[in-house]
């Protein structure tokens, strides 16, 4: 996403696994942890997202430009190769709140 210091900044839509319901500070954290181990600090994203799913083809490729189009508030496009066009309420509505919380927070 656009980012007023760096020019762009990373964001990650996540799905959690089964049976866990609500993400905490903790999970969070270690989010943050092994992306800071695994590829390094510089790609450690800003912001979190949590999500049950994420728009993808019907070969199961997720849908990166989709997703930019949402963070980017641009216009998504075509979404007619989608398995299932729900996730992008999804993803919607998920970036959405949390824009709104830090909105009333700042």
């Amino acid at each position: 996403i656009p980012d007023d210091r760096k020019g762009e900044s990373i964001i990650a839509f996540v799905v959690l696994k089964e049976g866990v319901d609500k993400p905490d500070d903790i999970l969070q954290n270690e989010l943050v942890k092994t992306v800071r181990n695994g590829i390094g600090p510089i790609a450690t994203p800003s912001e979190f997202y949590f999500v049950t799913k994420l728009p993808k083809t019907r070969s199961g490729k997720i849908m990166r430009r989709l997703l930019k189009s949402i963070a980017k508030k641009e216009r998504i496009g075509d979404i007619s190769t989608l398995e299932d066009g729900a996730a992008v309420e999804e993803v919607q509505s998920a970036f959405d709140e949390l824009q709104d919380t830090v909105n009333r927070d700042t």
